[in-house]
C-alpha cells in the first residue's frame, strides 16, 4: 500500500461497499476498481470493511484479504482507515494490526457490542488491550460511535481517558454516526485537534465550520463529487446552497435501506449486475423501491450527472 508523508486524514471519506461475486465471496478485483473510482470521483479517502462494507458480515479472513488487496493494489494508505472492530478482541487485534503493517492511515472500531450494559472501565480495557497488543507506534485509533447499531455509546469521558493513557496521536479521532450533531460538536468542542469525522455529509459544513476533519460516510459511494463541493468551498459564499443540494441527496438516499440502496445505484450507475450481490440477512432492494429510488434521484439536477457515470476505473 502506498504511503507518504501526509497530514491526518480529512476531507471527504466513504465507507466503502463491498463487492461480491455470485458466491457471495468478495470479489477483490471490483473492490479494487471502486476504490479508485471514488478516490477519482469526488472522496479524499476510504474507509473500507466498517457498516457499509458489510464487515460484521465477513470472515476474518476476507477483512485480511481485502486489506492485503489494497496494499498489493497501491491504494493510498496515508488516506485510509480501514474498519478492524470485533466483539473479539483477538480478532480485533489481528485486523487491527494488519492494517497497520499494510501503512493504514488508522483504524476504526466499534466497541464490543454484543454485551449490553458495559461499563465504561470494561470499554476502556477493551481499547486499552487493543493498543497494548498491537503495539505499533504507527497505530491510529478512531473510535466509532454508532449508537443505533452497537448500543453501546463512545462517551466524551472514555475517549478523555483513552487520550490520558496514551498521549500523542495514538488516540486518533472519532466517527459520529449518531445523527446527532449536537453530540459531534461536544466531541469537537472537548478535544481541539480531535479528528472528529461526522459519519452523513449532511453535517459535513458544520463539522468544518466548528473547526474539525470532514465526513466519513455510506452515501459518499455516490455523493462524493456533491461532498467534495462542500469541502471545497466550506468558506465561499456559496457553500450553504451546495449543502443544502447535498443534504437533500443524503436524506432521499437514507430513506432507504442503507447497503442494499447504495448498491442498487451502483449498478445504475457502472452497469454492473455483480453489484446486486449483498451478503444475508442483508437483500437486494424490491425492484419497487429501487424504481421508487431512481426516480426521486433524477429529479435532482445535482445528482443526475452522477446517475450519468459510466465507467469504473480498472
Amino acid at each position: 500500500m502506498a504511503t507518504s508523508a501526509h497530514p491526518r486524514p480529512h476531507g471527504v471519506y466513504a465507507a466503502v461497499l463491498t463487492p461480491f461475486d455470485q458466491n457471495l465471496e468478495p470479489d477483490v478485483k471490483a473492490f479494487v476498481a471502486h476504490s479508485r473510482w471514488l478516490l477519482a470521483n469526488g472522496c479524499d479517502g476510504l474507509a473500507p470493511l466498517g457498516t457499509t462494507g458489510e464487515a460484521n458480515s465477513l470472515s476474518v479472513d476476507h477483512r485480511l484479504r481485502l486489506i492485503e488487496a489494497s496494499a498489493e493494489a497501491g491504494l493510498p494508505g496515508d488516506r485510509t482507515i480501514f474498519g478492524t472492530g470485533s466483539c473479539s478482541l483477538a480478532d480485533a487485534v489481528r485486523v487491527s494490526r494488519a492494517a497497520v503493517t499494510a501503512g493504514a492511515a488508522g483504524v476504526l472500531l466499534l466497541p464490543p457490542f454484543y454485551y449490553k450494559n458495559v461499563d465504561e472501565d470494561g470499554l476502556f480495557a477493551f481499547f486499552s488491550e487493543i493498543v497494548q497488543r498491537v503495539a505499533d507506534p504507527r497505530l491510529r485509533m478512531y473510535l466509532y460511535h454508532f449508537p443505533q447499531q452497537a448500543v453501546i455509546p463512545i462517551t466524551l469521558s472514555l475517549v478523555e481517558r483513552l487520550k490520558k493513557a496514551y498521549p500523542g496521536e495514538t488516540i486518533a479521532g472519532l466517527k459520529d454516526s449518531s445523527g446527532n450533531w449536537d453530540n459531534t460538536a461536544s466531541f469537537i468542542k472537548t478535544f481541539p485537534g480531535f479528528g472528529v469525522f461526522s459519519g452523513s455529509e449532511q453535517f459535513l459544513l458544520a463539522n468544518l465550520r466548528a473547526g474539525s476533519v470532514g465526513c466519513i460516510s455510506a452515501t459518499t459511494n455516490v455523493t462524493g463529487p456533491l461532498a467534495q463541493k462542500v469541502y471545497q468551498a466550506w468558506q465561499g459564499a456559496d457553500a450553504d446552497q451546495l449543502q443544502a443540494e447535498l443534504t437533500e441527496t443524503r436524506l432521499t438516499l437514507q430513506g432507504y435501506p442503507p447497503i442494499a440502496g447504495l448498491k442498487s445505484v451502483m449498478r445504475k450507475i457502472t452497469g454492473d449486475k455483480g453489484w446486486g450481490n449483498i451478503l444475508p440477512p442483508n437483500k437486494p432492494l424490491p425492484a419497487a423501491q429501487e424504481a421508487e429510488l431512481f426516480g426521486k434521484l433524477e429529479k435532482q439536477p445535482q445528482f443526475a450527472p452522477i446517475l450519468g457515470q459510466r465507467a469504473i476505473a480498472a
